[in-house]
This record gives C-alpha cells, structure tokens and sequence, in this order.
C-alpha cells in the first residue's frame, strides 16, 4: 500500500488514516491536531510519510497502543513536539516519557556509528535497554528501523551498509530478546542482504531453483498430516514454513554443513488449539513418519529464555527426505510471531496484568543475560534475584561500554577498568566536566579516569561514609593493596587515621575499652591494624566510645542521679526535669549524640557542655556541687559548630567545599580564611549549622576526600 497525500489532506490526515491511528483515543488525536495546527499548516513530520506511515504499519502488526501511535508520529515530527511540550508533560507523560526514550536512544546510534559497528555490541544493547525508562520505545524503535532498512534499497551503499549494522547488532538481537519474530527475521534478511550481497544471492538462488519441487512436496506432506491428524481426532492446521536466508546461513555456518544437508529446508507447522493437543499432535507425527533421533526440541517444557514455546522434531518424510515439523498452539503461535509487543495493550483504568507486569520485568533483566545459549538455569536464578535497576552502564573515552553497580562513582569505575588504573586514580572528569572521585555515575556518561605514575591507594577510600566505593569488588581490590603492606605500616597509619577522627571529634581522651570489647580485639594495635586495613572504620570506633561514655566527665565527680523518666518532649532534661533555663555552652558547642554534662550558672541558667570539654573539667574542680547530669531529650532542631579546614589553596576548593556541604543538607552561617601558612596553602574556618553529631562526623569525613584538602576537624 503506498502512501500519497493528496493536495487537499494534510500530513496529520494521511497519517490519521493509516490503521494504526485506530488506537488512538480522542485525547491523543486531538493532541496531535493541536501539535499541527500550533507548528504550522505547513510543517510535516521531518521523515518522508511513506516512511512514516511503513513504521506505523509494523506498529500495527504489533499491536501498539494509542500513546506508542502518538510517541512515533511526534519523533518523527520534532516542531509538533516542541510546539505541545507543555502539554505533553502536564497531560500526557506517558507520550512525553516514549518521545524522550526515542530522543536517547539516538546516544547510542551515535556511539555505535563512532565505533563503526567495533566493539561490545551487547553493552550499547544493555545502555538502550538502560537509558529508556519505558520499554514500549523498544517497538517503535524496531518498527522506524525496519521502515528505513526497506527503504534503503535505492540508498548509497556506505549509508546503507551503516543502517544494516546498526540492524545486525542492536535491533535484530533485541527483537530476538523479547521474540518479536516478524521484525527480526525480516531485520536479519534485510542486513544480510546489505552486508553480505554475494552470499545472499547465491543462498537466494539455490531456494528458488528448488522452490517448486519442494512446494509440491510440501503440499503433499500438508495433506497427509491433516488426514492423520483427523483420523484421530486432534484438530489442527497445518501449513507450510517459509525459511528465511539469514537463518539458512547461520545453521550452515553452525554447523558447517553444505546447503543440501540441512534438515529443516523443508518444513511445516501445525496449529492446535491448547497444550494436550500439541503433544497429541507430536504422536500422530512420531507414528506416520520415524523421527530422527537427537533431533527433537521440547520448548514447552523448558521455553527459551525468550519465552518462546514449542514441539520441534525431524522426521524421515516422504520419499526419504527429511523434514521438520513445529507443534504449537494458537497463542503460542503469536507469542512467537509478536513475542512481548503482542501484550502491550494496556486498559485504561483497568486492574493490573500480573503477567504483563512479570514479562516486563522479565524485558529489563534482558540487560544481564548472557550472550545466546548461556545456561537457562542459571539466568532464571538471575531473573529472580537481582533487578535491572540495580546496575548503570557507563562510558570509557573511546565509547566502551562498563556496567557498574548503582551509585557506583569514577573510583569504582577505575578499579572496573583494571586494578592498577584503581590504584593510580587521582581525579576524573565525567561528560569532559572534572568531578569528585565520590560524583555518583548515571547510565550513559562518559568517564575519564586521570591517573598519577605511582599506585597510591587512600585508606579513607574504604570508610563507606566518605562514599567513595559503591563495588564490593572494588573495595576488596583497596584492601588487598594494604593487606600486602607490613604490620607496622598498617599499625602506624591505623593509629593516625584514629587518633585524626579522635581529636577531630574532641574524643581523644575517651577510655580505649568500649572500642576494645565491641571489635574483640586484645589491645589498641589490633585495633589500628582492623582500622588501616577498612575492616573497621574511625567512625565506627568514635560511635563506640560514644555510646559507652558516662554524661560526665571522668574527671569530675557529679551528684548521683535520681531515677529519671522517659525522654523529656524539650531540648535537654536536669536532674530528671525539663523545660528549664538550658543553654548550650559557647566554649565547646555540644551536639545531639555526644555524651554532656550541665554546670549551674548564676545568672544564665544551666549552661551545658560536652562531658570531656576542659572548661567544664575545670569549673567542676572548683564548685562540684554545681554539676548536673544533663540528657538529650527531643532535639529536633539544627546546632551550630565550627569546623576548620587545612589544605592546598587551589581555585575552586571554596566552591567544591560549599557544593558538598550543601548536598550533606548542611548550612553555612560563615566562612574565613586565615593567610600567610604558607605558599600556596590555605585555612578556612566555618561556621555550620548541623542536626547532629553524626552528620557533622559524616561530613567532616567527606571533606578530607575533597581534592586538596589535607585536615577537616572540628574546633
């Protein structure tokens, strides 16, 4: 049917009358009249309409919905999209969200055209499937594929070689994927045709010089199956299978043998209406005809990955000749001819399908199969366990594809790419912009690792509050480095990074023992040892020693407590009581979390301190009596603290340190800087504002890892 639009009926008209416009509902065809009539009378989809409308055909044949319909008709109409943008997203995400995964998809064409159809095919397949966030473009995406590889008979032969690659190696493997049989036979054929002229007219010419005599017999062998099959009562259909060249070719390559020795040049299909029948229908074969022995396939029992369901078995036919025969029922049969598409009608307002939603997840972990003849067994398990969503797929410079776990960062990137450009990592730059090495990766982003000449593994790289390693693996491969280091290296930076997070914290005068009993280790070097090698992180310990620390100082003896009652609803409860005068003293600025201690002042109330602050050690040893055991009660506020930071005086650190403090959902009160330490070295003193002691740990941890900075601590 060719496609003409006549000088009174606009694009929009032609397209409207084409079959698949009988999907669209009301809304949907009044949208696209608005996109016409706002883009102009004379704008018309940028695609040539026999074109258009060949997609739509196939969209057709695959039972599309009126929003696929829509989505299809606007890609190929960019000022129609642009013109109801608005609208698209207010009214009608469903469209806007197909009209988008067709925009992405044209990320990955152009990385497979810069690759020349070189490299992992199956990653760029992995990166589509990733980046469409509604699968139903996958169908359009094959139909408008398969339209312009019909159409590029007359085409130059380096365009039409580059369409027949891009079949070959995305659309055809994906159509197989989710069974879409029509379109990948006639996508196979059609690049096989471009890509492989001479083969494909030989292969061509040796069907046609036997079509006759093999369609007589085929007619004859039809007859006697369907007199069989009545005979004993299992009805049925039964008609010839056409064969396709591109299968032809691969089964003699597969199994290098010649044209003639193939058993399943001829054969036949036979139709039955439900399960019982099809094995029924297996043993009227079995008994007019001796099967070939090896040669029988039981898919519906154990279907493809794919889902494909079916009886296949060879038997010595007629005259001696082989043939094969396929068994299925009617729903089979479509499975198979439209695979998934065949089901993505989706009913307004209807109840959810159960195994329309199981297929679709079934679509997404299409992503982690293997290649073609993995083990079944083992990707059903796969299919269960794991979800598509939990994996992104990156970018090297050179347009390799890297999958990675979700919230992976540059670092676990590196460590994917190999070992030593892990440990050599010292910056990244993603889509050509520089980022922290903690710069969470999306699916589609180009990284480039920036690497220094020596292997330089951080040991604050395996604290996963810094957030510098998503991978498990990747974490394995920082510990193994410093497990191969001596006890004494692993014991003296173990204590450093301690007693760094101690004094950061104001803890460096805690009792050891709490750490001790909870990681049950003998003595301190254990746990710098456990500390230095990432098996324990420095928060860990500090958590530790704060849980265990009495509210007041060792060092000064308060007044024994009367039982108290529940958490008090305000800020801070005295001695049991709340809602009195309470204020958090200046000289140490206490957190929710941190063990504290209350002093009674003259004037001001009761002023409280962190339990180990020295100004409170030192009013307790002259007036104990004044000393009161202080708790936390509801804090649900924010506290301020201040924070000091040391490193090298790098333009942009100032931007880098207040866009971090910002994603931690901190706030900055005020910031200065402190000269003259220094060439090129700078000291920065703020002023947060934080809800917790924790987030304040969090934080100060994060900062270290910020290029440049050498000590983040609190004051």
């Amino acid at each position: 049917m060719t496609v003409v639009a006549s000088a009174d009926r606009t694009p929009l008209d032609t397209l409207l009358a084409l079959p698949a416009a009988a999907a669209l509902t009301p809304a949907l065809r009044a949208l696209l009249a608005e996109a016409a009539a706002t883009a102009g009378a004379a704008t018309g989809p940028d695609e040539p309409l026999p074109l258009l409308a060949d997609a739509l055909r196939a969209l057709a044949l695959l039972h599309a919905d009126g929003e696929v319909v829509a989505a299809a008709i606007l890609h190929a109409s960019p000022a129609w999209a642009t013109a109801i943008e608005g609208t698209l997203a207010r009214h009608h995400p469903g469209v806007a969200t197909l009209v988008d995964g067709q925009r992405a998809a044209q990320q990955v064409w152009a990385l497979h055209a810069e690759r020349d159809g070189q490299g992992n095919q199956e990653g760029l397949r992995r990166l589509l499937l990733a980046i469409v966030r509604d699968l139903r473009v996958v169908p359009i995406l094959l139909a408008r594929q398969l339209a312009w590889m019909r159409a590029a008979t007359g085409a130059p032969d380096d365009e039409r070689r580059a369409l027949a690659r891009l079949a070959r190696d995305i659309h055809a493997p994906l159509a197989n994927r989710l069974g879409i049989w029509q379109l990948k036979w006639e996508l196979e054929d059609l690049a096989f045709r471009y890509l492989e002229p001479d083969t494909y007219r030989r292969i061509a010419g040796l069907l046609d010089d036997k079509r006759t005599g093999r369609e007589r017999y085929i007619d004859a062998v039809r007859r006697s199956l369907e007199q069989a099959l009545a005979e004993q009562g299992v009805r049925g259909e039964v008609a010839g299978r056409p064969k396709h060249l591109y299968s032809i070719w691969k089964k003699m390559q597969r199994k290098g043998v010649p044209f003639g020795e193939l058993y399943d040049l001829r054969a036949v299909r036979v139709l039955v209406p439900d399960v019982p029948a099809c094995y029924a229908a297996l043993g009227v074969v079995h008994a007019l005809w001796t099967p070939v022995p090896s040669e029988f396939d039981d898919y519906i029992a154990r279907p493809k990955r794919n889902d494909y369901r079916s009886l296949h078995t060879a038997v010595i036919g007629p005259e001696g000749k082989t043939l094969e025969v396929q068994i299925r029922t009617f729903d089979m049969h479509e499975q198979a001819e439209l695979g998934v598409a065949a089901h993505w009608r989706y009913k307004e307002g209807g109840s959810g399908d159960a195994s329309l939603e199981r297929k679709i997840e079934w679509m997404r972990r299409l992503l982690e199969a293997h290649q073609e003849g993995g083990d079944e067994t083992s990707l059903a398990g796969a299919l269960d366990t794991e979800l598509l969503e939990d994996r992104i797929y990156t970018l090297t410079p050179r347009g390799e594809v890297i999958d990675l776990p979700r919230d992976a960062t540059p670092l676990d990137f590196a460590y994917h790419v190999h070992t030593m450009v892990g440990h050599r990592c010292r910056g990244a730059k993603v889509n050509g912009r520089i980022v922290p090495l903690d710069h969470r990766l999306r699916s589609g982003d180009r990284v480039e690792i920036l690497t220094g000449k020596t292997a330089e593994p951080r040991r604050d790289w395996l604290m996963a509050a810094n957030g510098y390693l998503a991978s498990g693996r990747s974490r394995d491969k920082v510990r193994a480095w410093f497990h191969k280091l001596d006890r004494d290296r692993n014991l003296r930076d173990g204590h450093e990074l301690l007693d760094r997070e101690l004094k950061r914290l104001g803890l460096q005068h805690a009792d050891p023992a709490p750490a001790l009993r909870k990681f049950n280790v003998a003595g301190l070097d254990d746990l710098y040892v456990l500390v230095a090698l990432g098996d324990v992180g420095p928060h860990q310990v500090t958590r530790a020693l704060l849980e265990h620390e009495q509210p007041q100082s060792p060092a000064v003896a308060a007044p024994r407590a009367p039982r108290r009652p529940p958490k008090p609803s305000s800020a801070f409860s005295v001695v049991g009581v709340d809602n009195l005068l309470v204020q958090i003293a200046r000289c140490c600025r206490p957190l929710p979390g941190e063990a504290i201690a209350g002093y009674l002042t003259r004037s001001r109330g009761v002023s409280v301190h962190r339990a180990d602050c020295q100004a409170l050690q030192r009013l307790g040893a002259r007036q104990p009596q004044r000393l009161l055991p202080v708790e936390w009660g509801r804090s649900g506020g924010a506290h301020d603290a201040d924070v000091a930071v040391e490193g090298v005086d790098r333009k942009h650190l100032l931007k880098d340190l207040t866009n971090l403090i910002a994603q931690e959902d901190a706030h900055v009160l005020g910031i200065s800087s402190e000269g003259g330490r220094g060439l090129g070295r700078t000291r920065l003193r703020l002023q947060l504002r934080v809800r917790d002691f924790g987030q304040l740990s969090r934080l100060l941890g994060r900062i270290e890892g910020i290029a440049g900075v050498e000590r983040a601590y609190r004051e």
